[in-house]
């Protein structure tokens, strides 16, 4: 299993030796440090523990110091692997760009960007009302949610209310390109998130 945390920089086209245009996300991805091996006969279950980003000591409490050993990260992520799986390396390991390969099938989960409050048509795709018959300004409005016997409002109406700001998990995202000198991937699509953003990479 191969895992990663990086940054969303922005998307472009990537143009393949046969001049196919393929639209990608451009990560800034790693370095990450291994801070931390969970083994599943001293923890319950397998994992790895690595820290991402440059991080000031005062901005750093007493406990994470102590996880930290010397190094201050801005992020820290656990990497949970799969009961037979182990992880071949040591704490105070440097992970980069150089253990992906082109074709590799990548899983990325990140935030996608938060909308605030927003109404049924942006947030549902409600067709709204007509603007004829006597209506006004209800063009953007619910419409009945459907009363009825009822005395409540049933769980999971669609309503206005917050949009985005959650985690969203894309899969079978490909590996276009590696550059391993400036640690950057290309990876094929759009990924969750605002630019700048984080996101955890894993390929098995």
């Amino acid at each position: 299993m191969k895992f990663i945390l990086g940054t969303k920089v922005n998307m472009t086209e990537y143009f393949s030796e046969n001049g196919v245009v393929i639209p990608v996300t451009i990560i800034s991805a790693g370095p990450v440090k291994v801070v931390t091996i969970k083994d599943k006969t001293k923890d319950g279950y397998n994992a790895v523990q690595v820290g991402f980003g440059e991080q000031k000591e005062s901005r750093v409490n007493k406990a994470q110091k102590g996880q930290m050993k010397g190094d201050f990260f801005k992020v820290m992520k656990e990497f949970r692997l799969k009961n037979d799986d182990k992880f071949e390396g040591n704490v105070g390991d440097m992970l980069d760009v150089s253990s992906f390969e082109i074709g590799d099938m990548l899983q990325v989960s990140g935030t996608s960007k938060g909308k605030g409050f927003q109404g049924v048509v942006k947030r549902h795709g409600f067709k709204g009302g007509p603007r004829s018959h006597g209506q006004k300004h209800s063009e953007r409005e619910p419409g009945s949610i459907g009363g009825g016997l009822r005395t409540h409002v049933p769980k999971g109406m669609r309503m206005a209310g917050r949009m985005g700001s959650d985690r969203i998990t894309y899969k079978n995202l490909k590996v276009v390109f590696v550059d391993k000198e400036n640690n950057v991937m290309l990876i094929k699509g759009a990924i969750p998130g605002k630019r700048g953003s984080l996101v955890e990479i894993t390929a098995r």
